[in-house]
């Protein structure tokens, strides 16, 4: 065999080679380690960009003035902002509470956390039922004024651009309208009911006006605004007076028009009270002094609580919750809207068969529906039934407890034309099943 062997001055040449080629190797990475010791690196400040306009938008607003923009200016989506304004919709076309909007399933609990302090709205229903929040919203938004200003000569959008609701700027130029088409000087401006303190305070300053009323044209106005008086020499009852009574009682036509819209809407069709009479905003002290002694209101000796009055005038024992009337309900204590709701569930219904389903009907006071079910009787002879296998199809559709199984017992009726078979093959749960019999008729 041939010796592969290689001499021994060539394997110390390489011995020696790799032996230099190892020394550089570790000098380098000694070398590269010692420079990066002495390297100083710092680390980069990460920052997160985020939408800048959240900055702008976080400023107090009124849910109920928002268009579609502002809502989506908001932080929302196009999708959410519709379900929004369709909840507003659905909750009587205003948000009353901040509790309310709340509750719109648009509105993420992280959202309404982050939007809540500039929310101008009450915190829950019983503190918007004060008539006054409205205008106490607003007492924290700087009026922007540019300058000098005749208020006489400012429009509705005028006064809307420095600051005012829609609602108020319309009030402030009634209210001009009321003094004749001008504001005549500062001192009768301040009277305006819709200009808090702290606002005109801001505006004054800048008011192209007089401080105060020239005692000449004071006297004109008082006398215009006098000018059908006459004294006072006979009882009456504010609650039967028409806005033309009113006048003879020596108000303008413009304040018998506010009284009787403040008696219809504001008090539900009543004076209750002499308080009720005095908070109107159109008869003055004087006026109220004046008038006191000539009211005769039945409702003022009478104590306030609701079941005393309601005795009186109605015995609700011997009322059928089957005849029950709008008018009756209202003088019960209920709502509008829950009275209204009452009727049209049982006439969904076709009449109540338990006193229990008048609870069922949607958003109702409760405890109100307790004191009625316990006081009033039910009659339920008159009410239609019907069996499952002959029941109308109008009528299967349409009624709350049958409508959305309708289409399966019209389908399982064109073979088994027999009840139990059809009850059998529904298979629904039983709490739904005892509500539907309420309504099936007992003959076979």
């Amino acid at each position: 065999m041939m010796n592969t062997k290689l001499p021994f001055h060539i394997r110390k040449r390489q011995v020696i080679s790799l032996a230099i080629f190892g020394i550089l190797i570790v000098a380098a990475q000694l070398a590269f380690s010692f420079y990066k010791k002495n390297q100083h690196y710092e680390k980069p400040v990460i920052t997160f960009i985020s939408e800048t306009k959240a900055d702008l938008i976080l400023t107090e607003f009124d849910p109920n003035q928002l268009d579609e923009n502002q809502w989506i200016n908001l932080g929302f989506s196009e999708k959410q902002v519709k379900t929004i304004l369709k909840y507003k919709e659905v909750v009587g076309g205003n948000f009353t509470s901040k509790e309310q909007f709340k509750k719109c399933y648009a509105v993420s609990a992280e959202k309404y956390d982050q939007l809540q302090a500039y929310i101008l709205l009450p915190e829950n229903k019983s503190q918007s039922q004060n008539q006054n929040f409205q205008y106490k919203a607003f007492e924290k938004k700087k009026l922007s004024i540019k300058g000098r200003f005749n208020p006489d000569n400012y429009s509705q959008n005028d006064w809307q651009e420095m600051g005012f609701s829609e609602k108020q700027a319309a009030g402030i130029l009634k209210y001009k309208n009321y003094l004749g088409g001008s504001f005549i000087s500062k001192e009768k401006l301040k009277e305006c009911y819709m200009i808090n303190d702290e606002q005109f305070a801001q505006m004054s300053p800048y008011l192209i006006l007089q401080a105060r009323t020239p005692e000449n044209i004071s006297t004109r106005f008082e006398k215009k605004q006098d000018k059908t008086t006459t004294k006072i020499s006979s009882y009456f009852d504010p609650n039967i007076l028409n806005a033309e009574q009113w006048q003879t009682l020596g108000f303008s036509e413009k304040q018998a028009a506010v009284i009787v819209n403040y008696r219809e809407k504001n008090l539900h069709g009543s004076f209750k009270s002499l308080e009720d009479i005095q908070k109107c905003f159109v008869i003055s002290e004087e006026k109220f002094a004046e008038m006191k002694p000539w009211i005769k209101l039945s409702a003022v000796e009478k104590p306030k609580d609701a079941k005393a009055e309601i005795s009186e005038k109605t015995d609700f024992t011997k009322i059928n919750l089957n005849e029950i009337t709008f008018k009756q309900l209202r003088e019960f204590g209920f709502t509008e809207k829950d009275a209204a709701g009452i009727l049209a569930f049982r006439k969904k219904l076709g009449g109540f068969i338990s006193k229990q389903q008048l609870l069922e009907t949607y958003e109702i006071d409760r405890a109100m529906g307790d004191r009625l079910i316990y006081a009033a009787k039910l009659d339920n002879s008159k009410v239609p039934k019907y069996l499952l296998a002959t029941a109308p199809e109008e009528w299967l559709k349409k009624h709350p407890y049958f409508r959305f199984s309708a289409d399966r017992i019209i389908y399982y009726r064109l073979t088994n034309p027999d009840d139990r078979k059809i009850w059998k093959y529904l298979k629904l749960k039983p709490e739904y099943e005892d509500k539907m019999r309420l309504y099936i008729s007992s003959d076979k």
